[in-house]
């Protein structure tokens, strides 16, 4: 065999294990990011749940999913561990504006000028215009308007030609 033959089949492997080793990779940081949970922290489940961990066991971690309530979650089940800014800000809707940080606005309004939108912006006409204003006067654009209306009225009586 050649070496243009056995070339598929080697970038082939290689694609395959470059796959896996990033995938190994996001399970051993994920790992090592559920190993370094401490109880106080915030955390996300990976169906979407914010919680607080209580205890951590081996395999299990207990999480208080609301003032009182507590359930066991398999360690695998975190998807995250937030810090404690940021597990405020989503859980109990803390806001901390920074002084140096940029302020996005909610809408485009702000972006403007100042003036009002109404001033600034042409208005459009997207309407339909007028049949006579489109077609240029004259004894060919009468006749063609004449013999349009004729085949109109034919077929609304129901005369129209078959085809």
């Amino acid at each position: 065999m050649s070496l243009v033959t056995l070339l598929p089949f080697i970038v082939l492997i290689g694609a395959m294990f470059l796959m896996t080793r990033s995938a190994k990779k996001k399970q051993q940081a994920a790992a090592q990011m559920r190993d370094d949970m401490q109880p106080g922290t915030g955390v996300r489940t990976i169906g979407g749940m914010y919680a607080t961990v209580k205890e951590i066991q081996d395999d299990t971690v207990l999480l208080e999913v609301a003032p009182g309530v507590h359930a066991v979650y398999a360690k695998n089940s975190i998807g995250a561990v937030l810090d404690d800014a940021e597990y405020n800000r989503i859980v109990h809707g803390d806001v901390e504006l920074e002084g140096e940080g940029t302020v996005v606005p909610d809408d485009a309004s702000s972006l403007t000028d100042g003036g009002s939108a109404d001033e600034d912006v042409a208005k459009i006409d997207l309407g339909k215009k007028a049949e006579d204003d489109a077609e240029p006067k004259g004894s060919e654009a009468e006749d063609a308007e004449v013999k349009g209306s004729e085949a109109k009225d034919a077929k609304a009586d129901g005369e129209g030609e078959a085809k």
